[in-house]
């Protein structure tokens, strides 16, 4: 019976981190969505359009069901609208889609929901794209178990994050990343706090090959990544096997 108290216990602490962080993470999105693309202009030069640029020529193979999942504003979506697609925004932050809906096109369908519960049947989506949105994910292995879930035998995961720079551009990234970002949060948006907490879930996420184990290990195939700018951000693609 102790045992099971001192599990229950702590079970019960993790549960609240996890709520704990959720929270945390809906208030940050709450407080940059008015200016959330326009920070991402100022933070990158306007480099992250060519990252997306690069995301949507490598997805243009696939047709079908679309989930922007993480998708915001619904920036990538509007990249990905095609006459043989339909795209569907998947985001927990109503915030963050409302700022989207007024702006974006009107075939992109808007859903609420988390990378950890995704609202889709199973092996219903043809292609599932997340851009800088996983490592806000409170648990990652449960949402890349939920992603291969929803995803078709043969349907494709393309996933466009922050990574690990180059050892001789590493240092200079560090502090633009430590000094300047937040500074620009609080100048433009406002929300110095919230850009902090960016920076920070930034470090926190796996690095390359790292991320591309734990994409392996969790049922994916064909599992590989691209370097984007010397490793500032990266493009893993992976896709759910066909017999699975």
């Amino acid at each position: 019976m102790a045992t099971t108290t001192r599990l229950d216990r702590s079970f019960g602490r993790q549960q609240v981190g996890i709520d704990e962080r959720k929270s945390r993470i809906r208030r940050v999105f709450e407080a940059v969505a008015p200016r959330y693309d326009l920070m991402n202009d100022l933070m990158s030069f306007g480099i992250h359009r060519l990252w997306k640029h690069t995301l949507r020529r490598r997805c243009r193979a696939f047709a079908g069901t679309v989930v922007d999942l993480a998708g915001g504003t619904g920036d990538i979506a509007r990249r990905l609208v095609r006459d043989d697609r339909h795209v569907t925004v998947c985001d927990p932050s109503m915030a963050m889609m409302q700022a989207g809906r007024r702006i974006t096109d009107r075939r992109i369908a808007w859903l609420a929901g988390e990378a950890e519960a995704l609202p889709f049947a199973d092996a219903s989506v043809d292609l599932l794209v997340v851009s800088f949105g996983l490592r806000n994910a409170t648990r990652l292995g449960a949402a890349l178990t939920e992603i291969h879930r929803v995803l078709k035998p043969g349907g494709r995961f393309v996933c466009l994050e922050f990574s690990r720079p180059h050892w001789w551009l590493a240092p200079f990234y560090d502090a633009y990343s430590w000094l300047v970002i937040p500074r620009l949060g609080a100048a433009v948006a406002r929300a110095p706090i919230a850009y902090q907490y960016l920076v920070e879930s930034i470090r926190r996420f796996p690095d390359q090959r790292g991320f591309a184990a734990l994409i392996g290990e969790r049922g994916f195939s064909a599992v590989r990544w691209e370097n984007l700018s010397f490793g500032i951000a990266c493009l893993h693609f992976a896709e759910r096997p066909l017999e699975s």
